[in-house]
């Protein structure tokens, strides 16, 4: 009876592309740091670029395997010198020596004038290793050990030389035989043949289908075209180039001299000159003329050193990559096999992890290409970003998550049509309708009307998921005016971010949350001027001098006509006194100190924002004395509120600011009070 044998399964690394079991990438994190870099003025794509390199929590970023890479570097030319071949022909030589020494001391039957003439000539021998052993090759040894060694000298030399060209030649040579090196003069004939008749463009694939079948165990790459043939050889020759450049003149002369001994025949340098000849021909793209300091004790042989160069040249072409300092920059040019030969497969897994995440960014709608090519981001993106900063800002005047939810704002009012799906704490009213049909179609959507538990005739059931509630909002239309001063001083003391926040977490609540209230943005520094909220936020630092008051209140002002039957709020945001206003003919004066003038024409537009009827808060930024009087006056003037909150509390002061003014009559004051109890200074 036969025997059945189970066959056996093999498992090896997975190395097909990105790993198809790896968790989808999280680009929330990455989404709120670029937001945070665009609103400080950084472009999105230099945003982007900024947060792949610093990396995130949990995620090792692009300066990371940087610094690795060159800590690689560092070590590879600190750990090593140049002088490996020279120091092991000296070794091989010395030893030569002294055995032909003690030979010629135990052979009694050689005549005294023979021995005298050879230890003469052992003494004498020059010191220059390369010289010594020029001068020994007519010698003719005594000792069978000594011959030996010196035989050794010349097969090393050869591998070597083979080995800076062909990585793996010094061992899979070692003990060759002469037909073993007559293949190998062959092989550079027939080599160098292939890559003139290339050079002249008469070559076919059948030539090179040929070399290979006849040499092809010589390249274990296994180069599929003659370009691909062409340009491992060339990397290798060039790497084998600097490093001959990167010796000392002593070490390249004795290098030089010692290369005629290769193999006993100067044939094998001659076929290494053409072939270093015919590559810089096809190749004068490579590094053919660079150098590098080795400063290490640990010698290279010539093989091997070519080998670092080489490494250091893969070293040199990751920083470059890493670095994404080109134009069209992209992780995909990231060399992960390079990578991985250099530090391995944890940095790839980084490296892949990054390119993701970049390819997740493009992919997901938040960056949005321009008509001139620039990225910038996209609506989808700014209702993400407005989210999490509103979100931030509920848990700052809440004092713990939960406590306040900013959806419910205005839940008593009147249905704005407008639903969204119920969530844990919602006390809005269902909207049935809507409840039930999304009901039927997650029913009807299963297979053939069937109930997706029990399989028999699907009845309607409602679940949590199907339900959705009608949004309210507030009575009471108000027209917001949010003026945020954009002088130089708001950059220079760090109050730009948290300014642009501000104004985004108000505009999503707004947009997402009392869509009958319309917001006007107003940026004011030397001028005013009305912005969007993509404007605002993507404004770089203005270095302009000039605060104008005067003119913001004139374009708030207008906004409130054009809204009369809306509640007008005045929400300031500034960090200093008026320093510039609009003269008559629309040319802006300044002046440092306040002039009077400037002064004047800001109050008289404030008293018109009051006659108006508009609820106005001052928030003030920073602890100028000359400020608080300022502002303090101005907000008695109007029967307006002053509140100073720590940059970081900035959002919640002006998004409670605006709650406070959509409240029931008589709920704002009391409004101010918690306000205050939640840690801002309310004057």
């Amino acid at each position: 009876m036969a025997r059945y044998h189970q066959p056996r399964s093999r498992y090896t690394a997975y190395d097909g592309g990105p790993d198809p079991l790896a968790p989808p990438v999280d680009i929330a994190e990455a989404l709120d740091a670029i937001g945070e870099d665009v609103m400080a003025g950084y472009s999105p794509e230099r945003a982007m670029r900024e947060f792949l390199r610093r990396g995130s929590q949990g995620q090792r970023g692009l300066d990371d395997l940087a610094r690795r890479i060159a800590e690689k570097r560092r070590e590879l030319t600190q750990r090593h010198n140049l002088d490996g071949t020279l120091q092991e022909v000296r070794e091989l030589l010395d030893h030569a020596v002294l055995s032909e020494r003690g030979q010629l001391a135990r052979d009694v039957s050689m005549d005294d004038g023979d021995r005298a003439l050879r230890e003469l000539t052992l003494d004498n021998l020059p010191q220059s290793t390369a010289a010594a052993v020029s001068e020994l090759s007519s010698y003719d040894w005594q000792s069978r050990e000594a011959r030996e060694d010196y035989e050794r000298i010349k097969d090393l030399l050869g591998r070597e030389m083979l080995d800076q060209r062909f990585a793996g030649m010094k061992q899979a040579l070692e003990n060759a035989t002469d037909e073993d090196r007559a293949a190998i003069n062959e092989m550079l004939t027939d080599l160098n043949e292939l890559l003139a008749k290339h050079q002249r463009g008469e070559d076919t694939e059948q030539d090179f289908a040929d070399f290979m079948d006849k040499h092809g165990e010589f390249f274990p790459e296994s180069p599929q075209n003659v370009d691909e043939l062409i340009d491992a050889l060339a990397q290798r020759a060039a790497a084998a180039q600097r490093m001959l450049n990167s010796m000392t003149a002593e070490q390249r002369a004795e290098l030089m001299s010692l290369a005629g001994q290769a193999f006993g025949s100067p044939a094998l340098m001659q076929q290494l000159a053409q072939l270093d000849a015919n590559l810089q021909a096809l190749r004068p793209g490579e590094d053919w003329r660079g150098s590098e300091r080795f400063e290490g004790e640990q010698g290279l042989g010539l093989g091997d050193g070519t080998g670092v160069l080489q490494d250091l040249a893969d070293l040199d072409d990751l920083a470059e990559q890493l670095a994404q300092s080109y134009d069209g920059a992209r992780l995909d040019d990231v060399d992960l096999d390079k990578l991985a030969q250099q530090l391995g497969n944890d940095a790839v897994v980084d490296a892949r992890t990054l390119q993701r995440l970049e390819q997740a960014l493009r992919d997901s709608g938040y960056l949005k290409r321009t008509s001139d090519g620039r990225l910038k981001l996209s609506p989808k993106a700014m209702r993400q970003l407005g989210k999490a900063l509103l979100k931030d800002v509920a848990t700052r005047m809440s004092g713990r998550q939960g406590q306040r939810d900013l959806r419910q704002a205005g839940a008593a009012g009147e249905q704005s049509g407008a639903t969204r799906e119920w969530q844990f704490g919602d006390t809005e009213p269902w909207d049935v309708t809507r409840t039930i049909t999304n009901a039927v179609r997650r029913v009807v959507s299963g297979p053939a009307g069937q109930h997706p538990r029990t399989g028999g005739r699907a009845q309607v059931e409602i679940e949590v998921g199907d339900v959705e509630v009608a949004e309210t909002e507030a009575r009471t239309q108000a027209a917001v005016a949010l003026l945020v001063d954009t002088s130089f001083s708001m950059a220079m003391d760090g109050r730009w971010v948290p300014m642009k926040r501000t104004a985004l977490a108000l505009h999503t609540l707004i947009r997402s949350r009392f869509r009958g209230d319309a917001l006007q943005l107003i940026g004011f520094g030397r001028h005013a001027q009305v912005m969007d909220i993509d404007e605002l936020t993507g404004l770089d630092a203005m270095w302009d001098k000039g605060t104008n008051l005067h003119h913001a209140l004139l374009l708030a002002n207008r906004f409130f006509r054009k809204h009369p039957t809306a509640q007008p709020v005045l929400l300031i945001v500034t960090d200093g006194e008026p320093t510039s206003h609009l003269e008559p003919n629309g040319e802006v004066y300044f002046e440092y100190p306040p002039h009077p003038l400037t002064v004047a024409y800001s109050v008289r537009e404030l008293d018109n924002s009051g006659r108006l009827g508009a609820q106005t808060t001052f928030f003030r930024l920073g602890s100028d004395p000359g400020l608080a009087r300022f502002v303090d006056s101005m907000a008695r003037r109007v029967d307006g509120r002053v509140v100073a909150p720590e940059l970081d509390d900035l959002g919640a002061a002006v998004v409670g600011s605006y709650l406070g003014s959509r409240a029931p009559a008589g709920l704002g004051d009391h409004y101010g009070d918690w306000m205050g109890g939640r840690g801002f200074w309310v004057e």
